[in-house]
């Protein structure tokens, strides 16, 4: 398999006048985007790579199965995109990402300086006003964790002393999600302490995509859209001929069974597997049996992220061992710590199936990588968080 950079279904573009009244209608058109560093509208052939270097067009496939994203229509005069009150400010973290989705809003990106000091302290500045405006500040706070996040932290700080009416914090990644909770005795509950931060300093709103645990939810005292990348990848999977009798979803762990049955259902309604594992340290796992039937299918392993992929490559082997035909794996974030690649590359997986939440660099792809674009699902969540409408619905 080569590696592809794909736009999941994209929604085309209205005006925000007509949300609440357009028909939604399934589309089933799969565009892809065109190279891993920089951003293209109005894309029309696909293209296909191999290890990042574009080659052949692809084909688009008509006779695949009804996308799980609906078509959504958002065109934006000059004049609405001059006077728009919403602004989105990219950090330095996923800039590509955060063009991406201007661009399928139909908008630009505000003017922002961000520089960093010799000493390593960070320096943000507005370059337009924001006063009285929504302001959508675009930044997962991906590896380096800890300069991300505080660059998001000033971000909003520079917003709300610009008088900016409200303020989103558009968090593809949330680090320090995992933890979540108390496993031992003395521990912190970092994920707590992030969410009071982004609060303090000044967001009204957080737009999350695929936390590792819905809790974390919880931790913040101002609202929190949770959109799943679950429709990409499963826009991108219909796509392929793979007979739905043959199709198993694995869990790769106990704690990820609700989240691969829930994909499980809307694939086909295939049969669930289970990898019991167990852990003896930090980014350590062992796997120890399978639950369930594997043997001559073709086997989708899901989880939320994958970080140095020991988790996800031992249950691949075990699914081998239990005799299944081809193993995919599929996760919304590629935090790829390593040594990831080369577990990753190893042969065991017929496609890694990732989204862009976290930037991939190019001397980390590989030929079975597949790399699937969130920017039209948070753009279309941008919209009706704008015009106060409904965010569950694009999942139904």
């Amino acid at each position: 398999m080569t590696s592809l950079l794909h736009s999941a279904s994209p929604f085309s573009l209205a005006s925000r006048e007509s949300l609440r009244t357009r028909t939604f209608l399934p589309n089933r058109s799969c565009s892809r985007i065109a190279a891993p560093n920089g951003v293209r509208c109005n894309v029309g052939e696909p293209l296909k790579y191999a290890n990042g270097k574009p080659s052949t067009p692809l084909l688009k496939t008509e006779e695949m199965e009804p996308n799980f994203l609906a078509t959504k229509t958002h065109l934006v005069n000059a004049t609405t995109k001059n006077d728009t009150r919403l602004r989105i400010f990219s950090g330095t973290a996923n800039p590509a990402l955060s063009q991406e989705i201007a661009c399928n809003m139909g908008l630009e990106l505000g003017k922002i300086k961000i520089k960093r000091f010799a000493d390593g302290e960070i320096y943000v500045q507005l370059q337009e006003s924001v006063r009285g405006c929504d302001v959508y500040l675009v930044q997962p706070t991906c590896p380096p964790a800890n300069e991300n996040l505080m660059e998001l932290l000033i971000m909003i700080d520079a917003c709300r002393r610009a008088s900016a009416k409200n303020i989103t914090a558009v968090i593809p990644y949330f680090g320090y999600a995992r933890a979540d909770r108390k496993t031992q005795g003395r521990e912190s509950i970092a994920a707590k302490l992030v969410a009071n931060l982004i609060t303090e300093a000044g967001a009204n709103r957080v737009l999350a995509c695929d936390l590792h645990s819905g809790q974390s939810m919880g931790y913040f005292d101002i609202p929190v859209d949770h959109v799943y990348g679950q429709p990409v990848i499963l826009d991108y999977l219909a796509s392929k001929t793979i007979c739905s009798d043959d199709l198993v979803v694995v869990s790769p762990d106990v704690g990820g069974v609700a989240r691969a049955r829930a994909f499980a259902k809307k694939l086909s309604d295939a049969p669930l597997a289970i990898v019991d594992k167990r852990r003896h340290g930090h980014n350590v796992a062992e796997v120890m049996n399978l639950i369930g039937d594997v043997k001559g299918k073709v086997a989708v392993m899901v989880d939320d992220m994958i970080d140095t992929a020991g988790t996800i490559t031992k249950g691949a082997a075990l699914l081998h061992q239990e005799g299944a035909r081809e193993v995919y794996a599929c996760s919304t974030h590629a935090v790829f710590s390593p040594p990831a690649i080369e577990r990753l590359s190893s042969g065991l997986f017929q496609e890694v199936i990732i989204t862009n939440t976290i930037p991939v660099s190019e001397k980390n792809y590989f030929p079975q990588l597949t790399v699937l674009s969130v920017a039209n699902l948070l753009g279309e969540t941008i919209w009706r968080v704008h015009d106060d409408c409904s965010v569950s619905s694009i999942f139904k």
